[in-house]
């Protein structure tokens, strides 16, 4: 598969192909497969966050007993997970450094 380069802004949920498009945090190399996946994970984050905005106007769900809540922790961490993967090594260090990725022995 032929990988190409991406940079990746996860507070906007944006991917491109171009630098100076929009402001971004991280650059990968990825298939368009890999990208799909990726666009996905940013897709289903976006909805689980406009189901918490709801939900934060019902003051009987407390946060931590809200499920919402959790899926959008599992969706970004699959996000820097994937991130750290595709990433170069300035993406790696980054994440690595921040604790936004659980190193494994397959890393």
């Amino acid at each position: 598969m032929n990988k190409k380069t991406y940079y990746v802004s996860v507070q906007d949920g944006m991917i491109s192909q171009h630098s100076n498009v929009s402001p971004w945090e991280f650059e990968i190399a990825a298939t368009d497969e890999e990208i799909s996946v990726l666009r996905e994970y940013f897709d289903q984050l976006y909805s689980e966050d406009w189901i918490n905005f709801f939900r934060a106007h019902v003051p009987i769900v407390e946060y931590h007993n809200d499920s919402s809540n959790d899926k959008m922790d599992e969706l970004r961490k699959n996000i820097y997970s994937m991130l750290y993967q595709l990433g170069n090594a300035q993406t790696k260090s980054f994440i690595s450094e921040n604790g936004l990725h659980e190193m494994n022995s397959a890393d």
